[in-house]
């Protein structure tokens, strides 16, 4: 398929197809006129990709996990998997992102937002 129509079916932009191609996401032919072109499959897997950058997986995520997924005997399973994962990173970012909002109010209204409030001054 063209990336016309590939961009057409998955609702992506030629350039974003094209930025895929170039990061090895995505894998097309070349016509002898040139043109590019993409086997069916690619469709299911760039709008796998959209979704799994919305749920904020990296693109070197997506590439290292794609292999995964595809070889592995219980796809759903797998996925499953990679999702209770993401969900402990995101987790673990939260905790992170609680403690430095802490941090940051504690500083609000001290004079000097590099000494926490209740720090003796030098």
């Amino acid at each position: 398929m063209l990336i016309g129509e590939l961009a057409e079916r998955t609702g992506m932009s030629r350039d974003a197809i094209r930025f895929y191609e170039r990061t090895g996401l995505v894998a097309g032919g070349r016509l002898p006129s040139g043109y590019r072109d993409f086997p069916p499959e690619t469709v299911p897997w760039l709008l796998y990709v959209r979704t799994a950058q919305a749920l904020g997986f990296s693109l070197a995520e997506i590439a290292r996990h794609g292999e995964e997924l595809r070889d592995a005997p219980d796809p759903a399973g797998a996925l499953s998997a990679l999702l209770e994962a993401k969900i402990r990173t995101v987790d673990e970012r939260m905790a992170e992102l609680a403690l430095l909002r802490t941090e940051l109010a504690a500083r609000v209204g001290t004079g000097c937002p590099l000494r926490a409030a209740g720090a003796v001054s030098p």
